[in-house]
């Protein structure tokens, strides 16, 4: 069974996703300020990977005039999404597909939360190709994963992500294993690799904005 269509693993998405990502609702805030620094006051906004709804519930909750498209292969978690969001959902129109699926657009801004990490390099450039050409001209993206400095050790980076998610002493012992299988399961890239896709995918003006331990955000410009 795949992870996002568990019912147990979707049930517990929410809080296990807060758990995991060091300041997810700061994060959350961030990714809106950086799509508002150049998105009209009535934006049309594409989210990637936009099963759960909960960075679509912080957009919606930050900008009332703001429109979203949100695309996401699982079922399950587009179902979750309209229960994260409740009555924002009259402003959500929620496609289940793959990005290259989804509707053109034009957009005025994307965001790709949590998702890239899952993608080969091959999968996601072409991903990021996609999101590109549903951009308007200048419009931004904002990303955030999973990545590591180049000079790093993905392992140990891994590692103290998966300490922080356990949240005890008692949790740190185990996290180089769980680390070591995690990044057999997860293609993760170092940060110059990450942006350096970006940039063959189209994007411009790429700037680091977030990390905390493994994870990583940016904003470029379409």
């Amino acid at each position: 069974m795949h992870p996002f269509t568990d019912p147990a693993m979707v049930a517990s998405y929410a809080e296990s996703t807060l758990r995991k990502v060091p300041g997810l609702s700061d994060l959350h805030r961030m990714m809106m300020l950086l799509l508002a620094e150049h998105a009209p006051a009535t934006a049309d906004i594409l989210v990637v990977g936009a099963g759960g709804g909960l960075e679509l519930k912080a957009f919606a909750e930050a900008q009332p005039r703001w429109r979203f498209m949100g695309v996401d292969p699982s079922a399950e978690m587009l179902a979750l999404a309209l229960r994260t969001l409740g009555p924002l959902r009259t402003r959500v129109n929620l496609h289940q597909a793959y990005v290259d699926a989804a509707p053109s657009g034009p957009f005025d801004g994307a965001t790709c939360l949590l998702t890239l990490h899952f993608l080969t390099r091959a999968e996601r450039l072409r991903t990021l190709g996609e999101m590109r050409l549903r951009l308007r001209p200048g419009a931004p993206l904002v990303v955030a994963h999973h990545s590591y400095p180049k000079s790093g050790d993905p392992n140990l980076w891994l590692s103290r992500s998966v300490a922080f998610a356990g949240r005890s002493d008692a949790d740190a012992a185990p996290a180089p294993a769980s680390a070591s299988a995690m990044a057999k399961r997860l293609p993760v890239l170092s940060d110059d690799e990450d942006e350096a896709l970006l940039r063959q995918a189209g994007f411009s003006d790429v700037a680091l904005f977030y990390a905390g331990f493994s994870f990583r955000g940016w904003v470029a410009a379409a």
